[in-house]
Order: C-alpha cells, then sequence, then structure tokens
C-alpha cells in the first residue's frame, strides 16, 4: 500500500514548485498517514526531496535553454558578451592613451 503512495507522490505534478518546506510538509503526511516505521518514512522523505530538487533543476535547465534560444533568435547580446566587449574597450582606450 505504501508504494502506491510513494509513486503517487513522486508523480505529483509541480514537485518541482513546491519549496522544501512544503514538500516536507507533505512527506510527513503521507508518512504519518501510511503508517510507516522511521527508517521507511525517513527514505521516503529523503527521496522526496532529491526528486523535487531534481525536478527543479530539471525546470531551472529548461527556462534558462528556452530564454537562451529565445535571445539568439532575438539577437540579443548576452550579458557575458557584453562584458567581454566592455574589457577589450577598456583595454583599447589604455593602449590608445600610451
Amino acid at each position: 500500500m505504501f508504494e502506491a503512495v510513494q509513486k503517487a507522490a513522486f508523480a505529483t505534478v509541480g514537485l518541482g514548485f513546491m519549496t522544501k518546506e512544503k514538500v516536507e510538509e507533505i512527506g510527513k503526511k503521507i508518512i504519518k498517514e501510511a503508517k510507516v516505521s522511521e527508517a521507511e518514512g525517513k527514505k521516503f522523505l529523503d527521496e522526496l526531496l532529491r526528486k523535487s530538487d531534481e525536478a527543479r533543476l530539471a525546470m531551472e535547465k529548461s527556462a534558462n535553454d528556452a530564454v537562451n534560444r529565445a535571445l539568439e533568435k532575438m539577437d540579443v547580446a548576452k550579458h557575458s558578451e557584453v562584458e567581454e566587449l566592455r574589457a577589450r574597450l577598456t583595454e583599447l582606450e589604455q593602449r590608445q592613451q600610451k
């Protein structure tokens, strides 16, 4: 029975959107209602938090990739590119003053 609850919890849509505290709260509630051992509950909670972190990181990567693709299509310079040009300009200005 607890395995089914685990799978349902891991499959929860939006796990990556939840704060760590909210994931812990939900996990503890499931553990309490499922009446599992302390060791099994800790293992479940640790895995739930790990999967939540993985989901959050995957969403962040996906969002960053989408933003980068959009910027490339719009032909907008990235911050790092602007900083590189600033450094080159400063170097050229210093050379010219010598």
